[in-house]
């Protein structure tokens, strides 16, 4: 006689983060440091490795060579943080290796550093695609950048590095 076991779609719903290799919770706090999960940080070192898991035993798979790369934190293990970047790679980094500093990636050529959060605002300078730039303030759809001794308002959904409902002051 053979024995079926039914899962309930909700149950099979929570399962499917966990064959992921994902964390159980979407959104929320990260167990260790009780900080909004997912966050953004960005690379202090010039060079980070990038484990396959949370710990030194693990096997290198990446090499992050940016400093101030803006990172995601997706997840926590004691000292360790599985962060990605703008194309969702990565893996697992220490976290003496990742800052608090907000930066973000610039994703338009020639993005306009306007004086004001306004598109009528006279620009103060364009930064080219892929620049890194220090995050100041946010405002709905506005960001406030500081990059090469410029400063200025750009469009928020022209860089990465902030997520779009973020407002800081």
């Amino acid at each position: 006689m053979k024995c079926h076991r039914l899962i309930s779609p909700l149950a099979a719903l929570c399962m499917i983060p966990a064959l992921l290799g994902a964390p159980a919770f979407a959104e929320g706090v990260g167990p260790v440091t009780n900080l909004p999960m997912p966050r953004f940080v960005s690379l202090k070192a010039s060079e980070s490795n990038v484990r396959r898991g949370p710990s030194l035993t693990h096997r290198i798979d990446w090499v992050f060579k940016r400093r101030d790369m803006p990172l995601r934190v997706t997840a926590e293990h004691g000292h360790w943080r599985r962060v990605e970047d703008r194309e969702g790679i990565g893996g697992w980094v220490h976290y003496s290796m990742l800052s608090g500093v907000r930066t973000v990636l610039v994703e338009q050529d020639m993005l306009a550093l306007h004086a004001r959060p306004d598109p009528a605002a006279p620009v103060n300078a364009q930064l080219e695609l892929g620049v890194v730039a220090r995050l100041g303030k946010c405002r709905a759809g506005w960001c406030e950048l500081r990059s090469g001794g410029y400063k200025g308002w750009a469009a928020k959904a022209r860089v990465w590095g902030i997520a779009p409902g973020e407002v800081r002051d």
